[in-house]
C-alpha cells in the first residue's frame, strides 16, 4: 500500500508491515509465533484452572501466579493474532483508533505484569524472611486489593498516552514497520512536536518499571541475606528452589525487553527487522515460557498437572 505523504492531511487508517525486509518470509516466520501462542493459552489456561480448582494451591504465591497467567493470555493476545492475520493473511490495515487501543492494552498489560513480579517478589520475601507471619499479611483481601490497585497504576499511567495521541495529525506516512501498534512508532509518523510524547514515554518507563525491578533487586538482597543465615541445609535449599522459579520468570520478563530498549537506543546500523523481532521476543516468550518453567520447577503445580493427565489413565 502506499503511503500519502501530502501536507494537510492525517492519516485515520494505517498499514502494519509485519516484519520490515522479510515479507517473503512472514509464512514461516508465523510458524514460531503459533507456536508460541497456542503454549502460551493452554499452558496459562492449564495454570489457572489447576489453581483455582485445587484448594491446596490457595496460598499467596499461587494466587499470584494466577493473576500473572492470566495477564500472559492477554498480552500475547494484545500482539499474535494481529501478527499472523498479517502474515497468513495480508491483514495489515488498522485504524486510528483500534491502533491507540492497541497500545493502550498492550502497554498497560506489560507495566501490570511487571507489577505482578514485583508482588511476588515482595512475597517470596514475607515467606522466607517473616514466615510465621505469612498467612497472617497475605490474606486474600489483601490480596485482591494488591490486584486492583496494579490494575490502576498501570492504566492510569498508560491512559494519557490515549490523548498524547490523539492530539497528533499524522501527515507523514501511513506505513507502520511493525507487528502491532507502538506508541513512539506511531507517535513518529506526526508532522508534530512529539517531544512531549518522548519524554512522558520516558518517565513511564522510569515510574514504573525502573522502579521496579530496582524494588526486585532490593527484595532478593534481603532474601539472600535471610537465608545465608538459615543454619539447616535442608532449609537452606528450599529456601532457595522456591525463589528459583520467580527468577527465571523475572529473567524472561525483563532480559528480552532490556535488549530491545537497547538496540533501539544505540543500535542505529542494526537492520529494521532485527530490532521488530526483538521487540515481538519480549511479547512472545514470557507468556509461552512462564507455565513451563513453574510447571517444571514448582512440586506442587507438576504433582497436580500429572494427576490432571494421568490420573484417569490408571
Amino acid at each position: 500500500m502506499a503511503a500519502l505523504n501530502y501536507t494537510g492531511v492525517s492519516h485515520t487508517v494505517f498499514h502494519l508491515l509485519g516484519i520490515p525486509g522479510l515479507e517473503d518470509q512472514h509464512v514461516w516466520i508465523s510458524i514460531p509465533f503459533f507456536v508460541s501462542y497456542v503454549t502460551a493459552l493452554l499452558g496459562n489456561s492449564l495454570l489457572i484452572f489447576i489453581i483455582v480448582t485445587k484448594r491446596s494451591l490457595h496460598e499467596p504465591m499461587y494466587l499470584f501466579l494466577c493473576i500473572l497467567a492470566g495477564a500472559d493470555i492477554v498480552l500475547s493476545t494484545c500482539i499474535v493474532p494481529q501478527a499472523l492475520a498479517i502474515f497468513w493473511f495480508h491483514a495489515g490495515e488498522i485504524s486510528l483508533d483500534r491502533c491507540i487501543t492497541q497500545v493502550f492494552f498492550l502497554s498497560s498489560t506489560f507495566i501490570y505484569e511487571s507489577g505482578i513480579l514485583l508482588v511476588m517478589a515482595f512475597d517470596r520475601y514475607i515467606a522466607i524472611c517473616c514466615p510465621l507471619r505469612y498467612t497472617t499479611v497475605l490474606t486474600c483481601t489483601l490480596i485482591g486489593k494488591i490486584g486492583v490497585t496494579l490494575i490502576l497504576r498501570s492504566c492510569c499511567t498508560i491512559f494519557p498516552v490515549i490523548f498524547l495521541l490523539k492530539r497528533l495529525t499524522f501527515c507523514k506516512s501511513n506505513i507502520l514497520p511493525n507487528t502491532a501498534c507502538k506508541h513512539i512508532v506511531l507517535a513518529r509518523l506526526s508532522c508534530d512536536d512529539i517531544r512531549v510524547n518522548i519524554w512522558y514515554g520516558f518517565l513511564v518507563l522510569m515510574s514504573t518499571l525502573v522502579i521496579d525491578v530496582v524494588l526486585i533487586f532490593i527484595s532478593y538482597v534481603l532474601i539472600l541475606h535471610a537465608i545465608f543465615y538459615i543454619p539447616s541445609q535442608d532449609a537452606h535449599h528450599k529456601a532457595l528452589n522456591t525463589c528459583g522459579s520467580h527468577v527465571c520468570v523475572i529473567i524472561l520478563f525483563y532480559v528480552p525487553g532490556i535488549f530491545s530498549v537497547l538496540a533501539q537506543r544505540f543500535g542505529h546500523h542494526i537492520s529494521p527487522h532485527i530490532h521488530v523481532l526483538l521487540a515481538n521476543v519480549y511479547i512472545l516468550a514470557p507468556p509461552m515460557l512462564n507455565p513451563i518453567v513453574y510447571g517444571i520447577k514448582t512440586k506442587q503445580i507438576r504433582d497436580q498437572v500429572i494427576h490432571v493427565f494421568f490420573t484417569k489413565q490408571k
